[in-house]
């Protein structure tokens, strides 16, 4: 900052009370000595400490399994984040209030696991019940049979529509 500030003439009595402030507020938050020392031993235990912690967490969860059974056999899928069932079994879960099972319909049973939304009965999207129409096509008039048969007299050959030489040109079209 002192080098901007100087110039050939050297400064004035308020350019350096200004530059002496201007410094003070560049150190004003720093750290020194003891108080320095402590604070970068903190960090070091902090960040020790989440990376530790993160491995840790990132160990235990990579081997949860899911707890279900099917056929005596324990699933091998692995567990949703914060449960103890995959996505599969997560109905078993009593506590979990996320997922209900599909309703299906009243010929095929699905207890497949859908996630609980706004609606009543939550469905897969093999059973979801779709909205009636709202858009009704507009029927097509039938054209009675005598105006749909137009005479061809009425129309001009393109003999006809030429202009010829005892017209005026302003008047041939």
């Amino acid at each position: 900052g002192s080098s901007l500030l100087t110039g050939p003439e050297g400064l004035m009595a308020k350019e350096r009370e200004n530059l002496k402030r201007l410094k003070c507020l560049r150190r004003y938050r720093q750290r020194y000595g003891v108080e320095a020392l402590l604070h970068r031993q903190l960090k070091e235990r902090r960040m020790l400490a989440t990376d530790g912690a993160a491995q840790q967490a990132h160990t235990t969860r990579s081997s949860q399994r899911c707890l279900a059974f099917v056929d005596d056999v324990r699933c091998s899928n692995q567990s949703l984040p914060m449960t103890r069932h995959c996505l599969t079994h997560i109905c078993q879960d009593t506590n979990q209030t996320l997922f209900k099972p599909c309703q299906g319909s009243e010929e095929v049973p699905c207890n497949k696991p859908v996630p609980v939304s706004l609606s009543e009965e939550p469905c897969c999207p093999l059973h979801l019940r779709l909205p009636p129409q709202m858009y009704v096509p507009e029927q097509v008039l039938a054209v009675p049979e005598e105006l749909g048969a137009a005479p061809t007299d009425l129309y001009l050959s393109a003999a006809e529509l030429q202009p010829t030489e005892s017209l005026p040109l302003e008047f041939s079209d």
